[in-house]
């Protein structure tokens, strides 16, 4: 493209997701030429793609949604505290059709590969069609989950039954009924299909790897009047969100577990153990995730809750964790998840014990004996945060590529910016402040900040804006800082970089930022007002 072309586009954004839909939304509104490239077939993301069996979010329906506008909150029912996945995928259709943003998106657009050009200072984006596009701006929204990883195991094509990635899940129904189900992973998903198929298989067969602490989720029904008193105290909803360090209605509290009396720390883990959501992880004492003895001895009294719930004391034995504490990794929020191995038609093989050897024509065969199935489930995660960006080809100045420089670790400004590849916005990046928090409040902060930012360059006839080196590494520090205070920096998981899926089974990296949602708000906030100081507008 000349320089004195213009590009086909202000803004273009990858991703029709959470995201996506609301950056869509914020930079039509400064009337800007935009569009969405979207791999699905429609809106929705993460949403969209995810249909197994039991998937719901765990952060509760009414803090989930957009707060932007106050017509969309008064006129959207929420059916269920937690809502299932359906429900999600109608609700983000709805803001879609409500802002008339369809208008706007392109669907079934793999994006292959983006290039900068420095002359004409655009990125130019190829399709996996042959179509080529140009834009000023280029805006990721592509998902910290959206890069599913299957097992490496042999035989995995040999299989002649069905057989999906829960990312996959058939759009139509799947008949379980009479069928022998293998699941592969107990995850947070694996937690989910694992709850929701027991009682609807005739036989089925959980290979699990490595345990995950789970807790209860306690899903009910929103009646119409709960709905109704709901909607007035969205404001306050969303300002206790906004407090929180997780953008969740959940907060740690400020007292400490030696605070407390033995006898009234139990009542109050009992009380969390009860509750709907989160508050278990995110609402117990303010220790019990930085300081060792205190999350020992609440890991100590939540396997008890696990011995308690499961009959066989073998099978509670192998599903309690010793290689983390509870809330060092992800913590999958269940129903009814111990309780299916209580079930004669469910059983569970330990893949400590008894390695996976190979996939076969007819199932799974382990070191002691091949386990026929019918339909085989892979709930094995995610190439997390990264896995998106690499499966996309960014080359940014001097014909550098993203995937090599976020080889060792991914190094950003803000988890918006890379020095090195100017005009590009990462809005759910590696270090964002929203991929460590309830999603939607942490993506409306980074997304409004980004288009302001974009209005800035506009109004003062800017063509080009890149982070300083300087920025990324003070950022990096400040990231991995963060990591540090938390025990979740020791244990192995997809929030540090290690999925037992990858080759090798991944390496220690900061993917996340952990400095809390108000510090991360602050923090653009001061940016801002400095000039947008740490970038180059040239």
């Amino acid at each position: 493209m000349s320089h004195d072309s213009s590009p086909d586009h202000d803004v273009i954004i990858i991703g029709a997701g959470v995201c996506g839909i609301y950056a869509l939304h914020r930079l039509l509104q400064k009337e800007l030429n935009v569009t969405v490239l979207e791999a699905g077939s429609g809106p929705g993301g993460t949403w969209y793609w995810n249909r197994y069996p039991g998937c719901r979010f765990d952060s509760e329906s009414w803090s989930y949604g957009y707060s932007f506008s106050d017509e969309i909150l008064q006129e959207w029912d929420w059916a269920e505290h937690f809502a299932p996945q359906p429900e999600t995928l109608r609700y983000l259709e709805y803001v879609v059709e409500k802002l008339s943003l369809r208008s706007h998106m392109q669907f079934d657009c793999k994006v292959t590969r983006c290039v900068w050009d420095e002359e004409s200072r655009s990125w130019r984006v190829n399709l996996e069609d042959g179509r080529s596009l140009t834009t000023r701006f280029l805006m990721t929204a592509i998902g910290l989950l959206s890069a599913p990883t299957m097992p490496v195991i042999e035989g995995v094509e040999d299989f002649e039954g069905d057989a999906w990635h829960t990312y996959y899940w058939p759009k139509t129904d799947v008949d379980f009924e009479g069928k022998r189900v293998g699941v592969i992973g107990t995850g947070a998903t694996g937690v989910q299909v694992i709850g929701e198929l027991a009682d609807k298989v005739e036989e089925l067969v959980v290979f699990q790897r490595r345990p995950n602490w789970c807790a209860p989720l306690h899903n009910s029904s929103i009646s119409p009047e709960e709905m109704a008193a709901i909607k007035t105290r969205y404001q306050e909803i969303f300002e206790q969100c906004r407090r929180t360090p997780g953008g969740f209605i959940h907060a740690p509290l400020r007292t400490a577990v030696s605070d407390v009396s033995v006898e009234g720390r139990h009542e109050f883990w009992e009380e969390l153990y009860n509750s709907p959501g989160f508050g278990i992880w995110l609402g117990n004492y303010r220790d019990v995730l930085m300081d060792q003895a205190a999350n020992d001895e609440f890991t100590a009294w939540i396997a008890d809750k696990i011995r308690d719930r499961v009959d066989d004391p073998w099978t509670a034995e192998k599903l309690i964790p010793t290689d983390h504490g509870f809330g060092a990794r992800r913590v999958p929020m269940e129903t009814n998840y111990y309780e299916a191995y209580n079930r004669d038609n469910v059983r569970l093989v330990c893949l400590r014990d008894t390695p996976i050897v190979r996939i076969t024509s007819k199932g799974v065969l382990t070191t002691e004996e091949e386990h026929e199935v019918d339909i085989l489930v892979y709930a094995t995660g995610f190439d997390a945060v990264t896995g998106s960006f690499d499966r996309i080809e960014f080359v940014g100045t001097d014909g550098q590529s993203l995937r090599d420089r976020w080889a060792n670790d991914p190094i950003t400004y803000l988890g918006i910016q890379i020095h090195g590849f100017p005009n590009l916005f990462t809005l759910a990046g590696p270090t964002a402040g929203s991929v460590s928090t309830n999603f939607p409040r942490g993506i409306e902060d980074g997304v409004d900040w980004a288009a302001d930012l974009v209005q800035h360059i506009i109004d003062h006839e800017i063509t080009r804006v890149e982070c300083t080196n300087e920025a990324e590494d003070e950022w990096s520090r400040h990231v991995q800082e963060a990591y540090n205070v938390l025990l979740l920096s020791k244990a192995k998981s997809w929030f540090n970089g290690y999925n037992s899926n990858l080759e090798g089974g991944g390496k220690a990296r900061h993917l996340l930022y952990w400095g809390g949602a108000p510090r991360y708000r602050d923090r653009l906030e001061v940016v801002a007002e400095n000039d947008y100081e740490g970038f180059v507008l040239t």
